[in-house]
């Protein structure tokens, strides 16, 4: 068991809703359609971020190979592949780094348990709608 620390995702603010983001994601072309606390300072677009990505996972199963992506690239997630960096039975979640960020899942399926999984395994999942964004610092 890992217990998992605070593992941040960086961008840019390509546009702030009322309750909703687009993060452009560096060094990608990822634009991430993410919920937000419509209290929070998310900041404004064009800045620069740091913060995490949080959702919950459906079914996840183990793969013998492949890369790390986020489908599709511009929108909500809805597919991911990566491996987990990290895992905290407590909370049943695993921390897994898709390419173009880490996102902290919740494992929906009673089956499955966070005690189940192993940092380093390469994992993928659909991410239920209504992924959230959760500002730690903006520049």
């Amino acid at each position: 068991m890992t217990q998992a620390t605070t593992i941040h995702a960086h961008g840019t603010l390509h546009e702030v809703g009322q309750g909703t983001i687009i993060l452009a994601v560096p060094h990608s072309d990822y634009r991430l359609h993410l919920v937000s606390d419509p209290a929070a300072n998310v900041g404004k677009p064009g800045d620069r971020v740091s913060g995490t990505i949080q959702g919950v996972a459906r079914r996840v199963d183990v793969v013998p190979a492949g890369g790390r992506y986020i489908e599709p690239v511009y929108g909500r997630p809805r597919r991911l592949q990566g491996w987990i960096v990290a895992t905290d039975s407590a909370a049943n979640t695993l921390t897994v780094h898709c390419g173009a960020a880490p996102v902290t899942v919740t494992l929906s399926d009673a089956r499955q348990k966070a005690s189940d999984f192993a940092v380093d395994q390469l994992v993928s999942f659909d991410l239920e709608r209504g992924a959230t964004w959760t500002p730690t610092v903006v520049h």
